[in-house]
């Protein structure tokens, strides 16, 4: 059958499905362009639970060069106020396999994970590494894999540092910054922490202390060691306990 046009009807449905797949890519590109990943959870209907990846190198202020797998904190931070002004995520994941990166840009994500009013569970896989660790005990509650490794180290530039007393004050300040965070959102105390930071042996080889899996329980550091299975079943049990908690007009407006 011979359509207006010269076209007949499977050639006009072969062209359809070519735009409909072009249309596919473009949607696809523009998601990892603008959010990095193929897939953003807040806009699937099916899921209560949001997850959000911390992988790479977290890149602050500075751009990272091509070649590095980087965390854009610019990507993150829009993420966390949607799943907050979201009334269909009740929860959210976040995975962590970081090396760490800028301070201040770790801070921030950390902060904002923090004060969210939605539970919250992380989980450490590979590595939760320097800024790495205020993110992952950030949340509500933390695991971490038997085989992942954390590493606590001082705050260090990279570059030419000049020494005078304002850069060793400024230091010395966000340094004050971390612990007290991480102090404040775990059940490691000051003293261990700063033990661990400040380990005269691995100082010396510039690698921090390296905390692997039960280790990062036994410090205080993380709650639990534990893999994605259990990581979603307590965030559904910590959504159930918030529900739980919820005022009655509350609970109907959720039944609704």
């Amino acid at each position: 059958m011979i359509l207006k046009g010269g076209f007949s009807v499977d050639e006009l449905r072969f062209q359809q499905g070519e735009e409909k797949q072009e249309e596919k890519g473009s949607n696809l590109i523009d998601k990892i362009q603008q959010m990095g990943q193929t897939n953003v959870p807040q806009m699937s209907q099916d899921s209560k639970i949001h997850c959000l990846t911390i992988v790479g190198q977290i890149e602050g202020h500075m751009q990272l060069p091509p070649q590095n797998k980087t965390t854009k904190y610019e990507h993150v931070i829009p993420q966390i106020v949607a799943i907050e002004q979201n009334p269909k995520i009740e929860g959210l994941l976040v995975i962590l396999n970081t090396v760490g990166g800028d301070v201040e840009a770790g801070l921030a994500i950390s902060e904002m994970l923090a004060s969210l009013s939605k539970p919250t569970v992380s989980i450490v896989l590979g590595g939760g590494h320097s800024i790495g660790v205020p993110i992952a005990v950030s949340c509500d509650y933390s695991f971490i894999a038997e085989t992942a490794t954390m590493t606590i180290h001082p705050i260090r530039l990279t570059g030419l540092v000049i020494g005078v007393p304002q850069t060793f004050e400024y230091l010395d300040k966000m340094q004050d910054r971390v612990i007290n965070f991480v102090t404040k959102h775990s059940n490691i105390t000051e003293e261990t922490f700063k033990e661990l930071m400040f380990a005269k042996g691995n100082l010396t080889r510039d690698i921090g202390t390296n905390v692997v899996g039960s280790d990062a329980v036994k410090y205080g550091l993380i709650d639990e060691v534990g893999g994605i299975g259990q990581a979603m079943q307590k965030l559904n049990s910590l959504i159930d306990a918030k529900k739980a908690d919820l005022p009655p007009e509350n609970k109907g407006a959720m039944l609704q």
